[in-house]
């Protein structure tokens, strides 16, 4: 059984180790599972039940609302999320 720091456990929501949380980060920058198993040196099944251990703990039904629990949470900050290139461009710009 693993033992947390009482300080990481007054919001057990927010406790993500770092693992977990760098798969959030991907997951946050839309990569599917297989590209977040590629970065990190994972199976696609490992990265998978990583996931669900991050939507249980965030206590979320999906992955984004997991990032935007986590957001909300201070867990990830808007600095973790890479703005895509045009995405500031409307539609039409693109005609």
């Amino acid at each position: 059984m693993r033992v947390h720091p009482r300080a990481l456990t007054a919001e057990p929501r927010t406790y993500l180790t770092s693992r977990e949380r760098e798969a959030l980060v991907l997951a946050a920058n839309g990569k599917t599972n297989a590209a977040i198993a590629r970065a990190l040196g994972l199976s696609e099944e490992t990265v998978k039940s990583r996931m669900q251990v991050i939507r249980r703990k965030l206590r979320v039904s999906d992955r984004a609302q997991a990032v935007a629990v986590a957001l909300r949470l201070g867990v990830l900050s808007m600095d973790d999320i890479a703005i895509p290139p045009g995405a500031n461009r409307g539609y039409r710009d693109a005609l």
